[in-house]
């Protein structure tokens, strides 16, 4: 009697994106191999440059030599943070796609966390930090701006900032990202809860930013952010777009390392 094939493993492609991150990038991607491959058998790791100026770009292709489960897409220019996110969701290949912050303020490690909450009815598990290890001034704006975007979107994850999340890829037959800021966090989790999906939420860690400086934090940026977060709301709430379906994720047709590097592994 032949016996029954063995289920195959879920796959889970991790990314990290990363801008001016050349003191912390090496770290978290070996961390992330290490967290993934307890987790199974299928798993890469790839870095999104975005038009860094610092040291990232070498430190991400040096790792890739060294690991063959590693693959780094490289921005000739920055296209932001919303651009890095969609280049990696639309470079995954895997079965779950995981994200989280280049700058180390979110520990790679705690992929095992959001791993373990994912269950047969969850498409997606979102981190809320358990205490924001950033100065007053940036704790401060940031309450302001969670409690405003919550009550114009209609949000009901409770820390739409947390940028470290485990999702299935299925969700991205649905839901179709645009923009290239980082209001593109709002807009990600806007159209997922209007497409259905259920989602769960963990306690993650946060820590102090130990390398760089944050692209946010100036009166400039948040001025800008202001204007891109009324034009989201426009659109996703006063509007109502973005809740149909679609059969595909935005496709960069400019990314082209990522079915030479996959045949490579």
């Amino acid at each position: 009697m032949e016996q029954p094939e063995r289920e195959r493993p879920l796959g889970v492609s991790m990314f990290f994106p990363a801008y001016n991150d050349g003191g912390t990038i090496a770290s978290l991607v070996i961390q992330a191999v290490q967290t993934a491959s307890r987790l199974t058998p299928d798993f890469e790791v790839i870095v999104v440059n975005d038009g860094s100026t610092d040291a990232t770009r070498a430190v991400a292709d040096e790792l890739a030599r060294a690991y063959p489960q590693v693959r780094v897409i490289h921005h000739p220019k920055n296209r932001g943070y919303g651009g890095a996110l969609r280049t990696g969701f639309a470079s995954a290949t895997k079965d779950l796609i995981a994200y989280t912050d280049g700058d180390g303020q979110y520990d790679p490690s705690e992929l095992e966390v959001l791993w373990n909450r994912l269950t047969p009815d969850t498409d997606v598990v979102t981190g809320y930090k358990i205490s924001r290890s950033d100065p007053w001034y940036r704790i401060a704006i940031g309450r302001v701006y969670h409690h405003t975007v919550q009550r114009m979107f209609r949000l009901r994850v409770r820390d739409v900032d947390c940028d470290f999340r485990l999702m299935r890829r299925e969700v991205f037959d649905r839901v179709k990202l645009e923009r290239d800021t980082g209001v593109i966090c709002l807009e990600l989790m806007r159209k997922i809860q209007d497409a259905g999906f259920h989602i769960a939420e963990v306690p993650v860690h946060h820590y102090h930013r130990a390398h760089g400086r944050s692209q946010f934090f100036n009166f400039r940026r948040i001025f800008w952010t202001g204007i891109d977060v009324l034009k989201l709301w426009i659109t996703l709430v006063v509007l109502g777009r973005g809740r149909q379906g679609t059969s595909v994720l935005f496709r960069n047709p400019t990314i082209r390392a990522a079915s030479r590097e996959s045949a490579k592994r």
